[in-house]
């Protein structure tokens, strides 16, 4: 008999994924079988890549594969059966597959809690016998660069680039680790083929053609769920309020703990201020509250007592928000080597849901690429967000009255104003900068 096996919300851990994250499709990233082979039970059918996270599926059937119902790079919509696999009569009594192939899902499929390596076989993507669009004539190259094994693997962002134009990413020379094809790549690419599509011919010379050369572009699934999170966003008023912190001392601290061979873990600006952020939180609890609208007539404040601050961080295939758990009980060491470790999985994509579900309130730090203001944009299901700005050398006063050399970095705060006033965001803002510009006073609450 046949079994269906597909992308069902009723899994108890793709209901997590599904329901909590807000997702409602994934792309194939790599089948792990063909039809007619064998599969074990709970071995990996493939592996997917959501807005989130990546990750396998893997069977609860043993048996053999009749149909894959998609192909490398298709985009699959929750639900949707993804194969089917002939197994033995009577061996599953409690699923009831149906004996022939129908359009609904029948069986559902639980999904391994382990994120796959987003690197772990090279792309089918030259093989799949999906149509795609016909394009114009290839450029010639014009040295033919020899290809490692890494040159036909990409991201999930750039996969879905070079369908969109029908190239095959064997054309494309890569300029990243071992000729790993990069998103640059792949428009530089597209740029030149263009160009050499409309270039006149000699013999029939042309004015100047100043036209606009245009082309479409899918969204990422990140930049998909990034669309739909702040649309909804802005639909919250917010408040703004700014302020600029000496961080002198914690810059000392920060030099003397760099000399200390016993503790590996490099300690940068970012876990004081994510510290400092939760000692404030339990003086302002109402800054870690979430707004319940779920009945608009009666909204409500959720309050939440674990300090769950998310990192915005930004990654190969765009902007993310992991975030640490329950801050309050974790050292300034600890919160350092957390971030760390969050930062490495998003650089490869293999950040999990876990990490990227049930933040409180975010702290996006962007002096470590440039900037000293911003105007950050809530998370719906937060009422409180800070940006942090880079730090910069200036002449400030002394208690004496003397001119001395002070390390100012600018904190950018935005709050739901539905519910947080602004004297409420001042006084949290005030306690933060305290904290930071005196991380001694730190210790009497640290845990």
């Amino acid at each position: 008999m046949l079994a269906r096996v597909g992308f069902l919300i009723s899994s108890s851990y793709w209901l997590l994924g599904s329901q909590l994250l807000g997702i409602t499709e994934v792309q194939i990233i790599q089948w792990y079988v063909e039809e007619g082979a064998y599969i074990e039970e709970w071995k990996p059918l493939c592996q997917y890549q959501s807005d989130k996270a990546v990750d396998d599926i893997t069977s609860r059937y043993e048996g053999v594969i009749k149909k894959l119902h998609f192909e490398t790079d298709d985009t699959v919509p929750t639900g949707r059966a993804l194969c089917d696999i002939e197994v033995e009569d009577g061996k599953y009594p409690d699923d009831n597959p149906p004996h022939e192939p129908k359009a609904e899902p029948a069986t559902s499929s639980p999904v391994n809690e382990v994120a796959a390596a987003a690197q772990a076989a090279e792309s089918s993507l030259a093989d799949s016998s999906t149509p795609s669009p016909p394009s114009p004539p290839p450029v010639a190259a014009p040295e033919e660069v020899p290809k490692s094994k890494s040159a036909s693997l990409a991201v999930p962002a750039v996969r879905g680039l070079l369908k969109s134009h029908g190239i095959n990413i064997l054309e494309v020379n890569g300029s990243g680790k071992d000729g790993r094809v990069m998103k640059d790549d792949v428009l530089k690419f597209v740029a030149a083929r263009n160009s050499a599509a409309s270039a006149p011919m000699p013999t029939q010379p042309t004015a100047s053609d100043t036209r606009q050369t245009e082309s479409s572009v899918p969204l990422t699934p990140i930049q998909s769920q990034m669309f739909k999170t702040m649309t909804k966003s802005l639909n919250i008023p917010h408040f703004l309020y700014a302020d600029e912190c000496k961080v002198n001392d914690i810059t000392t601290i920060r030099q003397k703990l760099a000399n200390d061979k016993r503790e590996p873990t490099k300690l940068t600006f970012l876990p004081f201020v994510v510290k400092a952020v939760s000692q404030a939180l339990t003086e302002f609890p109402i800054l870690n509250a979430k707004v319940d609208t779920s009945d608009p007539s009666k909204p409500r404040l959720v309050m939440r007592a674990k300090h769950n601050i998310g990192i915005a961080m930004d990654t190969p295939t765009g902007l993310i928000v992991p975030n640490i758990k329950d801050v309050a009980s974790r050292s300034i060491f600890g919160i350092a080597a957390e971030i760390a470790r969050l930062s490495a999985l998003g650089k490869t994509g293999k950040l999990t849901p876990a990490d990227l579900s049930g933040g409180t309130i975010t702290v996006s730090n962007i002096g470590n690429i440039g900037g000293t203001y911003v105007a950050p944009v809530l998370v719906p299901t937060e009422v409180a967000i800070l940006g942090v700005g880079r730090s910069r050398a200036v002449p400030v006063f002394d208690e004496a009255g003397e001119v001395t050399r002070g390390e100012m970095v600018n904190f950018s705060w935005s709050a739901d104003h539905r519910v947080i006033d602004g004297a409420t965001m001042a006084r949290m803002g005030n306690r933060v900068r305290e904290l930071i510009e005196s991380p001694e006073l730190m210790l009497l609450t640290l845990h």
